[in-house]
């Protein structure tokens, strides 16, 4: 009786190991060759090299679909065409999802997007990052309604877990369609640069609008990371884009209740280089920020987002003594450091992420003004620039600016100020703090003045010099204590260090509400 027993269970066991490796080990060999020539790994191996080894829990293995239209009850779709679960990164939960392109397409049908919202689910409840690795050609649509609702269920639960837990989207193919949303409502998109997204792909623009275009011209990466700002990082092949997605998440929070670990990195002195500074000494000269942000982060490192889009504004995370901090910082080289539309909108939305997840934010301020002109009111920089001032004065996380050159205007104002609540603001012996520019100034306060004088010219060098010495100087501005304090630049790196230490447990209370009306 025992040993029939046993002889039966280790059937059932074979049977269980034969249907789940006929799943894990599909596709075959040879569709297996076809997918490395393309070079791309299988969904499943993207989970086992984005995960620790040996970490990975898989969740449904065993789903299948339920639909009989349309022949369906006749193929096989192994996993349904996603791979789900949950695993770790160095050595904290993360769950993900990657879709199976060589499973009908990687199609997103009913049962697959109930896999997707399982992982989706579970992310929130245990407090900890979800990571999507998406290629598919969109809705399933011999599914008929099924998968429009799931789609709609996935949108809502992206919306939920956004400021909850840390949400990356890794676009690693074509993805199409309604799954090209669910990217759009999370909290950073990376993209291979053979792969493109798309509400609709080529054959269905055609036939809509009769226009012809390729899958890149639609919606390439370099389209998304350049045009469209849709696209976070932009790298080479799936090796680099799960590399980054791991590093990307080192300087986050699992949760929106937790703040970032500590990492030690590399240390660096800036007290015997100038170089790194000295490029601010010429006010009539642009130079590139990055090397300032270099001269005073832990190691010289800075993980940059939205690197290719709206360049004259800088994003991205470093650290300071291992905590970590977001970096908004102007590009003089691009636009002289002008803030337009897309500037705006690109550090707004870089701001209120770090906030939701508690990252300290440094600020490091070299602008002349907002865009002015008939395409950027056109555009919307009313609304659009608000944005910015709105992210920096909801945030209640350590807001800490540093004034290296052009501070003027809305520009001064917008780029973490004292007026939008900023903690601490110091400003270079360099920077020139003013509602307007001298030249300005003298032209319209000085007006009469300047007609009335035998050498006008003359006269209008004068007042500009005169206003010059007085207010374009960060000594004014300390003096009526719009600043805290004017410093050595080679103190920089001391300085914030500082400054985020002794606002870590700050603690900001707020009229109730139920959300704030940014202007979209």
């Amino acid at each position: 009786m025992s040993e029939n027993a046993n002889s039966i269970m280790e059937a059932k066991i074979k049977e269980l190991y034969d249907i789940k490796n006929s799943i894990v080990h599909y596709p075959t060999d040879d569709q297996l060759q076809e997918r490395f020539r393309k070079h791309r790994l299988t969904a499943r191996a993207r989970v086992e090299k984005l995960l620790d080894p040996g970490s990975f829990s898989e969740l449904d293995i065993l789903v299948t679909h339920h639909c009989t239209y349309f022949d369906m009850d006749k193929r096989q779709v192994p996993a349904e065409a996603v791979v789900s679960g949950y695993g770790k990164i160095d050595g904290r939960l993360t769950f993900v999802y990657s879709q199976d392109f060589l499973a009908l397409g990687g199609s997103f049908g009913e049962m697959h997007g109930n896999k997707i919202l399982k992982v989706m689910t579970r992310a929130i409840e245990a407090g900890a990052p979800v990571v999507g690795l998406l290629e598919s050609g969109g809705l399933r649509l011999h599914e008929v309604m099924g998968p429009m609702v799931k789609f709609g269920e996935l949108f809502y639960a992206n919306t939920l877990a956004s400021g909850v837990i840390p949400q990356i989207s890794a676009i690693m193919g074509s993805v199409a369609g309604g799954q090209a949303y669910s990217p759009g409502l999370t909290d950073f998109i990376v993209m291979t640069k053979d792969s493109a997204m798309f509400i609709a792909g080529p054959a269905f623009v055609k036939t809509q609008t009769g226009s012809t275009c390729t899958e890149e011209d639609l919606g390439g990466a370099m389209i998304h990371a350049q045009e469209s700002g849709v696209a976070d990082f932009v790298v080479e092949g799936d090796d680099d884009c799960l590399k980054l997605i791991r590093e990307l998440l080192s300087y986050l929070p699992s949760n929106n209740r937790e703040k970032p670990l500590r990492k030690c990195c590399p240390d660096v002195e800036t007290g015997n280089d100038m170089n790194s500074f000295s490029m601010a000494a010429n006010p009539k000269r642009s130079f590139d920020m990055h090397k300032v942000i270099e001269g005073i982060v832990d190691g010289g490192i800075f993980f940059e987002v939205k690197k290719l889009y709206a360049r004259s504004m800088i994003c991205g995370f470093a650290r300071f003594s291992g905590h970590t901090a977001g970096i908004v910082a102007n590009q003089s080289t691009v636009l002289g450091g002008c803030i337009d539309c897309k500037a705006a909108e690109k550090a707004a939305r870089f701001v209120r992420f770090c906030d939701a997840f508690n990252i300290p934010v440094v600020t490091l301020q070299d602008s002349p003004a907002y865009m002015i002109g008939k395409d950027e009111e056109q555009n919307g920089i009313i609304t659009r620039g608000a944005k910015l001032l709105h992210a920096y004065s909801e945030a209640t996380i350590p807001k800490i600016t540093v004034m290296i050159r052009n501070a003027y205007a809305g520009a001064q104002i917008a780029m973490g100020s004292k007026m939008l609540g900023a903690d601490y603001v110091f400003a270079w012996p360099t920077a020139k703090i003013a509602s307007v520019g001298a030249d300005t100034a003298a032209s319209i306060i000085f007006r009469k003045e300047i007609k009335r004088a035998q050498d006008p010219e003359k006269a209008y060098r004068e007042k500009i010099q005169e206003y010059t010495d007085k207010f374009l100087n960060p000594y004014y501005a300390a003096s009526r204590q719009d600043i805290d304090d004017v410093i050595d630049p080679r103190d920089t790196r001391k300085v914030i260090i500082t400054a985020i230490e002794a606002t870590m447990a700050k603690s900001v209370v707020r009229p109730w509400r139920k959300h704030s009306n940014i202007p979209l």
